[in-house]
């Protein structure tokens, strides 16, 4: 069974299913579910595992399971980095879990994965498609978290919706910076935007749209000039998808209309300030172009998760060398 995430997000309760699986790209989103969980079964032992660790001992796992006391504190299991690799295992649980209740968790797993189709089809279990963010959802987020506070302006909720590139983790993390530091709710421009980084960010999207531009030697200049923050990794490559989103969106439109209809088109809308750079970049782009860099940031985003040693900042370059020169192909 399918559960919209827009709706479970509204009310936890609506998953009236003792096995869960959420998967997809939004990170941000399937940790705001998990601490919805934990925080409605205050009462329950939250027991996790990794995929990786029940392959490898899989009776432990199973043994957890079923082994069912009623002077036990009433348990929640929560299987992380999953694929379908474990499906025969949730086939065999599924009928014997009782009431214990099962959250799995997934990356992004296509329509051909067996695991989402298991979940999706079952009547006994229920699926949870954790899509990216858009503007429009990012904004609701904004404005839930700093209601009441005076200064909140269209201009700083598009910093804050700029700065973070529609990463919920990040949003959420300068979310509670604000909140810590301006304690008496009233937000100044300024000194927002030194507690945003915001230049640092600026820089990076500087350079993010003279890739795109196809300017090598202004790319070359700012790749020199620009510091690469490590830890910002995940959210430049959530910028730079936002971006290619919007083009392919736009692409898809020029066929049916001319280019300033197709990008007035697109929704959620490009920022005014951004579309004298987005008109020059969508006469570069083509939807096999787009498709090529996006299987380049997804491979890329795997690399940077799943390999701690790596050199992101050398890598996340290399990318942006390559989406210069894919603009200019």
């Amino acid at each position: 069974m399918i559960f919209k995430s827009y709706i479970v997000e509204e009310n936890l309760k609506k998953l009236n299913k003792n096995l869960i699986l959420f998967y997809g790209e939004n990170l941000g989103l399937m940790n705001e579910f998990k601490k919805k969980i934990i925080a409605e079964n205050k009462d329950a032992e939250i027991i996790k595992f990794n995929q990786d660790e029940i392959i490898k001992n899989e009776n432990l796992f199973l043994n957890e399971i079923y082994n069912i006391s009623l002077f036990e504190k009433k348990k929640i299991y929560f299987l992380n980095q999953t694929n379908d690799k474990i499906i025969n295992l949730i086939e065999e649980i599924q009928t014997k879990l009782g009431d214990q209740k099962l959250y799995v968790f997934s990356d992004i797993l296509d329509k051909r994965s067996k695991l989402r189709n298991y979940f999706e089809k079952s009547e006994n279990c229920g699926a949870v498609a954790c899509y990216p963010d858009n503007e429009i959802s990012i904004k609701k987020i904004i404005y839930k978290k700093l209601e009441g506070f005076e200064g909140l302006s269209a201009q700083n909720i598009n910093m804050l919706a700029d700065n973070c590139g529609l990463n919920r983790i990040k949003l959420n993390n300068e979310l509670d910076k604000i909140v810590s530091y301006f304690v008496d709710k009233k937000i100044e421009n300024n000194k927002l935007e030194e507690l945003l980084d915001y230049n640092t960010s600026d820089d990076f999207n500087a350079l993010k749209d003279e890739a795109l531009n196809g300017n090598k030697s202004k790319t070359n200049k700012l790749l020199s000039n620009t510091i690469i923050n490590t830890e910002k990794s995940v959210y430049y490559l959530a910028s730079l998808n936002q971006r290619l989103n919007k083009l392919y969106e736009t692409c898809k439109h020029i066929k049916s209309s001319n280019l300033d209809d197709a990008i007035n088109s697109i929704k959620p809308p490009v920022f005014w300030k951004d579309k004298a750079t987005f008109k020059i970049q969508a006469t570069k782009w083509n939807l096999n172009k787009i498709k090529k860099i996006l299987n380049e940031t997804y491979n890329l985003e795997i690399r940077i998760k799943s390999n701690s040693q790596i050199d992101k900042s050398l890598l996340m370059k290399k990318l942006l060398i390559d989406v210069c020169k894919m603009a200019n192909s």
